[in-house]
């Protein structure tokens, strides 16, 4: 499991661990992401419970066990939180934030100890440390109760789902030319999104935010001039469409 850090400032980091060389073919490649202060940590989107044992290796290279005093699971998805029972037993004194929506199914993954935060539909903020963390909602794209995480400080936004890429092979951490990359995402988003009401709503709302990088669940990172890209993409793109 490669880690990479994306963000380091006076008071935390951003760290990204994706593109699993031992992972099974047909098993979808997934990014996390560790947001780590000096105090303690948030890990984004944890991953699927085949990606445990490589992801607590991974941690482990960045911070003590005891640091890890959170996880956030966008939506309900098994890539996304599927390695929860294992966690449980890991950091049983740890949080979860999740959508409200969630709670009863994301609770089948096995939940004795971690405390379950639920995320209201408006969203709202998380203190870690010194700095202030922002719950965007992004609601139906493509899960009914569904958020990105916003860094004002570090100006990032983990959107999820939203601008994900199924690429193969090992390839580069950021987005290098966008209408090159179109062809890795253009399926993905047509027929996993299904409201373009929902899309366009999102995309209003994160043009108001400062972003210099755009950081998925699946594939490559979008940094600078490619978020605005990625956005003007997206808003155009007609969603919900089945082939």
């Amino acid at each position: 499991m490669k880690s990479t850090t994306i963000f380091s400032g006076s008071e935390h980091q951003w760290i990204v661990f994706g593109r699993d060389e031992s992972k099974a073919e047909r098993i979808i490649d997934t990014n996390q992401y560790l947001i780590k202060t000096a105090s303690e940590a948030i890990l984004l989107d944890p991953g699927g419970i085949e990606l445990f044992s490589p992801m607590l290796s991974g941690v482990l290279q960045h911070l003590k066990l005891e640091q890890l005093t959170t996880l956030f699971a966008s939506h309900q998805d098994p890539d996304i939180i599927s390695s929860l029972g294992l966690w449980d037993k890991t950091i049983p004194n740890a949080k979860l934030y999740a959508p409200w929506l969630w709670e009863g199914f994301i609770r089948h993954f096995g939940m004795e100890n971690i405390t379950y935060m639920p995320i209201k539909d408006e969203g709202g903020t998380l203190e870690l440390g010194p700095i202030s963390l922002r719950f965007i909602p992004a609601h139906y794209l493509h899960s009914s109760g569904n958020f990105n995480v916003y860094d004002p400080n570090a100006r990032i936004l983990m959107s999820g789902d939203i601008g994900a890429a199924l690429e193969k092979g090992d390839v580069p951490m950021f987005v290098e030319n966008f209408g090159r990359h179109v062809q890795y995402m253009e399926m993905f988003h047509r027929r996993w999104m299904p409201s373009n009401t929902a899309k366009n709503n999102w995309v209003a709302r994160v043009r108001e935010l400062e972003i210099d990088m755009l950081a998925p669940q699946h594939g490559r990172i979008f940094k600078g001039e490619m978020v605005r890209e990625f956005l003007e993409w997206f808003e155009k793109l007609d969603v919900g469409k089945a082939g």
